[in-house]
């Protein structure tokens, strides 16, 4: 993620006469304590006759000591360096003991060595006004530190001050503002007067302009800027010198680049010298410029690459368009919160107490660009075993026709605002909607919470608690208790009517009850998940009223006619009597569906009845929303979402464990895509939603929660993959005979117990079965003219795209959805490719997506037949290094190109970055050696027991490394991990090597072999054979080398960055004569070193 820049500085002094110039002394050249890395300096002199002597001042600064021995007119000094600008974590030091809190004192062996650092200026009444109003209380260092440098950045006016010397700290206190040098030499008598060693510290600061601006906060300059600085270091025990910049309220990072530090200002100039008496106009020049900058999450690409990108989806839906695909793209991309990284819902948990407000902001934010006419529906999502409440779905419907179907939207609440609703709103709400559907208000009957469930569960309470304080270890029976004993038994829930669409028109009916009143099943669902239907009338199978989902291969149904508004006399309803049921007989005539109006936290809420035609949902909320406007009463719309309907569109936000998941409506052509894709992450971002999730050592894991991309067509009927099932049949060939191709954009988790596996994961024999099925399927092709019955495709694949336990939908192709014979859902004719994880930036997604709408064109004017390869060991050894991965992507491109569709391999490098980070690079004897991170298959770990049944842990204690080596000799060198030969394996270009690394990270009790060690740090030299002897190495430490146990996630890219680089030393080579070590092992793996066999 590093960026190169180029500092241009140029001192200029023209003198109106020719003069002798003095010795003069330069302190331009970056200080050996210098944090950034100074890749390369350079200082030019004129005149060019003159003499130069580097030397280091007391505090071993670097000095230029110039000698003019001919007089001139002018000299000039031009600086030149290039600087690696790799994140620095200013915060990543450690402090004795004696030093953790302030105020502290220094050891006396320090006194003589900072003695030059302690002593104080001259100060006057309004220094010492300041200083007596600070706060000395005992408080932790570092947030002493914080605290002052913010006060001084927020107290001093920072401003440009071309005039010589520094301002005496009492007149900047007094003036309000000073210069960088002003304010850093307050601050530095600020630390003399508290017994605290300072310097003051000159040189250069660069800042970059950021990739994406601030939601909170300064955005940063708007250009890059470079400037001569000044600042403050403090000296801490335990940590060294730490620098503070007062003009900004921050800690030096690496954008700070010291020339001098000293005890005085005076002694850290960037030039002085003597010379005669003369006119001199002084000319001052600085620049800045990114030389390099290594493809990154938050800037992926040049705005050259991305026009071309642009244009070329355009040119990928022309031809779809000509080839007739009728192609359609959704997807479901999932995002955290930026703050909180470590809360259980953003890591394990589906639910969770800020995720609900999250996904509403997200709805209320694409309502901008999507569903205008439409309307939201909050209902509920999946349940699975084990968790005590279902989720939610929150989603937004509308006509793709444009037609309104909501017209007011202030009349749809978005639980985000106070509202007043009580039951008498809800009672006056359902009296005022019985009216307009014209049905009698005397069938709405009011809900109770069941007293009896109730005493029954107070009894068994213990005597020494009470409901509203149960002490139950459940916190949810907890709240549910509470919130029902604090309501009141006797309280109304809630209003409910039973009603039921038939013919056209709306029926309604008395229910028959056990007990006066409707007493509800206790819950904290809705009321209308809640109703007592098992206690209605006994009705036989045949007889009873189910609601039937329609097929979605059904005729197309006709438009519907626009929604007017009515009144009830213009609503026919037919309402069936009122007659008792009789003893054992079938009772048809009973209404089983209902609709509720409930008043919650002020807000309120109509519960929909489930309903078999679209035309009466929306019909019915018309009246719903005639009666909001009648009544200026905002509703929430909850219960059973609308039927599908091929007339219907929906974006929905549901929650999924550890994320927040968006299901996109489909787009029809890259336009869309565009569209919907950058607004998306872009008003994800804005709400406090992110898409990049880290791992404590800095890794970036995407969110893990993926980015399923599912394609189809606009209707069943015209999805590519059931009008030509060989569609699907070369996407499986040609992504089966592609590794590189799951594993750059899949997640962590990996390997044949993932939850997206590749076929030929799990057993290697599935390669056999799925030729097999599609050889058939290329039969039946021919047997049926092109076009064989749609089940037959799900019938030949359905078991074969399975994972290792026969989960069909835990599958890199899932065709749960293209024609399952199961349900109407499963009949949508939708492919999803499950194994995607989210990119962190929105042109790297739709990179991802470019890719697979221009292999589908590919393939349907060309199938694809090649036989599958049957990779075996392979897959875990060579495509789990980034350089196979690569070159597998470029046959890819190569292929898109011979197409016709102009791909480039470079728009796929910020995912290599992301997928395959480098970790640290050194150099010896001109050979080259990169480390990067690379990918490990996770093994599920057998069931254990837990309270509630089983559970099953993943072994993620193994970890991979790639060795790439350029310019190696391998008849004399060798490369050695931990004293064990590195099994590297040539790339095809000469002296150009790889292997893989594979090491026990951590030791947890439970794993794969708990009695292997840990085999860090990762100890890497470059051994000379001749002489036996190692010529340099580095060292990779997983965890931090100093000890730091990180117990937060890293809260941007920026600090992920930061704790990778400082896990990577450039130095730490094997001593002395070193004897190498043959690896052992089976042969299975050939290019992986796997150190658990050393």
């Amino acid at each position: 993620m590093s960026i190169h820049v180029a500092l241009r500085h140029i001192t200029r002094y023209r003198y109106d006469r020719l003069i002798n110039l003095g010795p003069q002394v330069v302190r331009l050249r970056p200080a050996p304590h210098c944090r950034t890395r100074i890749l390369s300096y350079s200082m030019k002199v004129l005149p060019q006759t003159h003499f130069i002597n580097w030397q280091q001042d007391p505090q071993s600064n670097y000095l230029g000591r110039l000698i003019f021995p001919e007089r001139t007119e002018m000299m000039e000094i031009a600086v030149d360096l290039v600087a690696e600008m790799s994140v620095l974590n200013p915060f990543d030091f450690f402090l004795e003991e004696a030093a953790e809190y302030f105020p502290f004192k220094y050891d006396a062996s320090l006194d003589q060595e900072l003695a030059p650092y302690l002593v104080p200026c001259h100060t006057g009444k309004a220094f010492n006004a300041y200083m007596a109003e600070m706060n000395l209380s005992r408080v932790k260092t570092i947030d002493f530190l914080v605290a002052l440098n913010q006060d001084l950045a927020k107290r001093i006016k920072y401003l440009i001050r071309m005039e010589p010397g520094v301002q005496t700290p009492d007149e900047t206190l007094n003036n309000g503002s000073g210069s960088c040098r002003d304010t850093a030499w307050l601050m530095v008598q600020i630390f003399r007067r508290l017994g605290m060693a300072a310097r003051f510290a000159s040189g250069y600061l660069i800042q970059l302009t950021s990739d994406v601006k601030a939601i909170d906060g300064p955005d940063g300059p708007e250009k890059d800027f470079t400037d001569l600085h000044a600042w403050c270091e403090v000296y801490l025990p335990g940590a060294g010198w730490i620098g503070l910049d007062p003009t900004s309220g921050l800690l030096a990072g690496e954008g700070h680049i010291p020339l001098a530090c000293t005890p005085e200002p005076g002694s850290a100039a960037p030039i002085t010298g003597t010379l005669d008496a003369c006119e001199v106009e002084f000319e001052h020049e600085m620049s800045v410029q990114r030389i390099y900058e290594s493809p990154r999450t938050s800037k992926p690409y040049t705005e050259e690459q991305w026009k071309g990108i642009e244009a070329l989806g355009f040119e990928v839906d022309q031809a779809l368009q000509a080839l007739d695909v009728r192609l359609t793209m959704g997807g479901e991309p999932t995002f955290v919160a930026n703050t909180d990284r470590g809360a259980a819902e953003w890591n394990v948990d589906a639910l969770g107490p800020t995720k609900r407000d999250y996904g509403i902001k997200m709805l209320n934010k694409l309502a901008k660009y999507y569903g205008k006419g439409g309307f939201y529906h909050f209902g509920q999502g999946k349940w699975y075993p084990g968790e005590q409440l279902p989720r939610w779905a929150l989603s937004m419907y509308w006509l793709k026709s444009g037609e309104p179907v909501w017209k007011n939207p202030k009349l749809l609440s978005h639980e985000q605002t106070n509202g007043n609703a009580s039951n008498a709103t809800a009672q006056q709400f359902m009296d005022g909607l019985c009216s307009r559907l014209g049905l009698h208000p005397r069938y709405v009957m009011p809900g109770f919470e069941d007293a009896w469930y109730y005493m029954w569960r107070e009894r068994k309470l213990p005597v020494n608690v009470d409901p509203f304080d149960s002490r139950l270890d459940d916190p949810l029976e907890r709240q549910r208790l509470n919130k029902v004993f604090t309501q009141g038994l006797t309280e109304e829930v809630g209003y409910c009517l039973p009603i039921q669409s038939a013919k056209g028109q709306w029926r309604t009916g008395r229910w028959f009850l056990r007990d006066e009143r409707m007493y509800l099943i206790p819950g904290d669902s809705p009321m209308g998940y809640r109703l007592p239907l098992d206690s209605q009338p006994w009705v036989a199978k045949k007889d009873f009223p189910y609601t039937i989902p329609a097929d979605p291969f059904a005729p197309a149904a006709p438009s519907r006619i626009a929604l007017q508004k009515q009144n009830a006399k213009t609503s026919a309803a037919s309402v069936v009597d009122d007659k008792a049921p009789v003893l054992k007989e079938s009772a048809t005539h009973i209404v089983r569906t209902a609709m509720c109006v409930q008043a919650r936290n002020g807000h309120l809420y109509v519960f929909m009845p489930p309903l078999e035609v679209l035309d009466d949902y929306l019909e019915l909320v018309a009246r719903i929303e005639d009666t909001a406007e009648a009544m200026n009463q905002p509703v929430v719309l909850e219960g059973y979402p609308p039927p599908r309907d091929k007339r219907l569109t929906m974006l929905q936000v549901t929650p999924d464990p550890g994320v927040l998941e968006v299901n996109v409506q489909p787009s029809k052509n890259w336009g869309e895509l565009l569209h919907l894709t950058t607004n998306l992450y872009e008003e994800a971002r804005l709400i406090g939603l992110s898409t990049e999730k880290f791992m404590l050592d800095g890794r970036h894991s995407g969110t893990g929660g993926g980015n399923h991309f599912v394609m189809g067509g606009e209707t069943p009927e015209n999805s590519p993959f059931l009008r030509r099932p060989d569609l699907l049949g070369s996407l499986l060939r040609y992504w089966h005979n592609h590794p590189g191709l799951s594993y750059l954009f899949s997640g962590l988790f990996i390997g044949p117990t993932s939850q997206a596996p590749r076929v030929d994961e799990a057993r290697s024999d599935q390669v056999h079965e799925l030729e097999l099925a599609l050889t058939e399927l290329g039969r039946q092709l021919q047997k049926h003219a092109g076009t064989p019955p749609p089940w037959m495709i799900d019938r030949l694949l359905r078991n074969i795209l399975i994972d290792s336990t026969g989960n069909t939908h835990r599958s890199e192709f899932c065709i749960d959805k293209l024609y399952s014979p199961d349900t109407s859902t499963g009949r949508l004719g939708l492919l999803e490719l499950r194994a995607f994880e989210m990119p962190p930036n929105a042109q790297m997604s739709l990179a991802q997506q470019l890719l697979l709408r221009a292999l589908i064109a590919k393939f349907w004017k060309t199938p694809y037949t090649a036989r599958l390869v049957k990779w075996g060991t392979r897959l875990h050894d060579q495509f789990m290094l980034s350089t196979f991965v690569k070159n597998d992507i470029a046959d890819v491109v190569a292929d898109l190109n011979a197409a016709g569709f102009a791909f480039q391999l470079d728009w796929f490098e910020p995912h290599f970055a992301f997928r395959f980070p480098k970790m640290g690079d050194f150099s010896s004897r001109g050979v080259e050696i990169e480390i990067f991170s690379a990918l490990e298959p996770w093994h599920v770990l057998g069931e254990e027991g837990a309270p509630g049944g089983t559970v099953r842990y993943v072994d993620s204690s193994l970890e991979r490394l790639e060795v790439k080596v350029k310019n190696f000799v391998d008849e004399r060198y060798t490369l050695t991990c931990n004293g064990v030969k590195v099994p590297l394996h040539s790339t095809g270009t000469e002296g150009e090597y790889v292997a893989g690394v594979r090491y026990r990270a951590w030791q947890p009790p439970n794993a794969l072999h708990p009695t292997i060690g840990v085999h860090t740090p990762l100890v890497f030299d470059l051994i000379d054979t001749w002489n036996g002897r190692s010529l340099g190495g580095c060292q990779y430490h997983v965890a931090h080398p100093g000890g730091r146990n990180y117990d937060l996630f890293p809260v941007n890219a920026f600090e992920a960055e930061s704790r990778r680089l400082t896990r990577f030393f450039r130095m730490g080579h094997t001593q002395g004569a070193v004897s190498i070590k043959s690896p052992s092992g089976r042969p299975e793996f050939p290019i992986t070193l796997d150190l658990r066999w050393c």
